[in-house]
């Protein structure tokens, strides 16, 4: 597997390392030897699969809060989608910065979030199947969520969004989930 580290620190992309010959290639998705040498968790606790009927559905911006943050590996399966983190990490040099990398099933490329990150995505084809394995089960009460055009974080989608949950549309602004929490995000 081949690792390129993001400028968000402890987030990797990670493109399959291909042996090619006249039957296709062969590579690995995943060695937890390879995970460790890079210090990333791989204590896979629940594999999720997200199937998207529509080009231009928006998922997110979602974590999990201490005691229950999550690590997820995503990756797209069928189809095509834009994928989005946010480092939401208090003490970290990027934070409220955000990345978006293009996923695809041809490209077998897949994104490392660490905890203390907020993800979602928009799907850039119809009929799009994303698979994330995270490393805590999840937690109703732990959940945080961010609105997909917060202006706190001014994330360039590639498409606009034509199918967002109403639960999704209804994430309040940044600014109000700091107010509220009172710099409490982590704890």
């Amino acid at each position: 597997m081949i690792f390129t580290e993001t400028k968000l620190k402890g987030a990797y992309i990670i493109d399959v390392k291909r042996i090619e010959d006249e039957r296709g290639f062969f590579g690995r998705s995943f060695c937890q030897k390879e995970f460790e040498e890079f210090g990333l968790t791989n204590d896979i606790r629940q594999a999720n699969v997200s199937y998207n009927k529509k080009k231009g559905t928006l998922r997110g911006m979602h974590m999990q809060l201490a005691p229950n943050e999550e690590t997820k590996l995503v990756r797209c399966t069928r189809g095509a989608i834009y994928d989005v983190i946010i480092d939401m990490r208090p003490d970290s040099e990027t934070y409220k910065q955000w990345i978006g990398v293009e996923l695809t099933a041809d490209n077998y490329r897949m994104l490392f979030v660490p905890e203390g990150f907020a993800h979602g995505f928009i799907t850039l084809e119809d009929n799009t199947d994303v698979t994330y394995n995270v490393t805590e089960f999840y937690t109703p009460g732990a959940e945080r969520g961010y609105r997909w055009n917060d202006p706190a974080f001014n994330i360039q989608w590639p498409i606009e969004p034509v199918v967002i949950s109403e639960k999704d549309q209804a994430h309040p602004d940044f600014e109000e989930v700091s107010k509220e929490t009172e710099g409490k995000l982590l704890v």
